[in-house]
């Protein structure tokens, strides 16, 4: 269901990126270097948090593909739903809570964040780094997801699957052939 009528009429978001070379392969840069660059998150929680921003924004295109990046990352299918469901519940690593706690309300309420969020960052053992990393993840994801909404993007799973194996083994840059501004 394409809202942009240049796009064909499944279009994904190498169909987008491509239409718009000019200010998406920046975006794709970017995002190459956030998701596989030097981080104090693996590839595996770097995926889930940009699952759960887009899961929290009901961006099906976007938490679909991340999910299946993270399950590709050897992460259960079961932990994205059960993060949305209950952070507190959810089966990850006691460190991830905090994060994704931070996550939640600077995606769903973020002029809501006091000094106490950062603070339980920081004493679940994240250092600023890895702060200043969740929220970019987080930040990029929302825009993502609005770009991707406001497109109209949707696929079949068998699509997302395709793209999330094709991202674990060339990386985000190479995946969407190397676009030029």
């Amino acid at each position: 269901m394409g809202l942009l009528r240049s796009l064909p009429k499944d279009a994904t978001m190498l169909d987008l990126f491509e239409a718009h070379a000019e200010p998406m392969a920046r975006l794709i840069d970017f995002e190459d270097k956030l998701m596989r660059g030097p981080s104090p998150f693996s590839d595996a929680e770097r995926e889930i948090i940009s699952a759960f921003t887009s899961g929290l924004n009901a961006c099906t295109y976007c938490h679909r593909s991340h999910s299946f990046l993270a399950e590709e990352l050897g992460v259960s299918e079961a932990v994205v739903p059960a993060l949305l469901d209950n952070i507190d519940s959810a089966p990850i690593d006691a460190r991830l809570r905090p994060i994704l706690q931070y996550v939640r309300k600077l995606t769903l309420t973020p002029s809501r964040l006091v000094e106490a969020d950062a603070t339980a960052v920081y004493d679940a053992g994240w250092d600023s780094e890895a702060l200043f990393q969740a929220i970019a993840i987080t930040a990029y994801f929302n825009f993502c997801n609005r770009i991707t909404a406001g497109a109209g993007l949707d696929v079949p799973d068998t699509t997302l699957r395709d793209a999330a194996k094709q991202l674990v083994e060339k990386g985000y840059k190479t995946s969407y052939g190397g676009l030029k501004p």
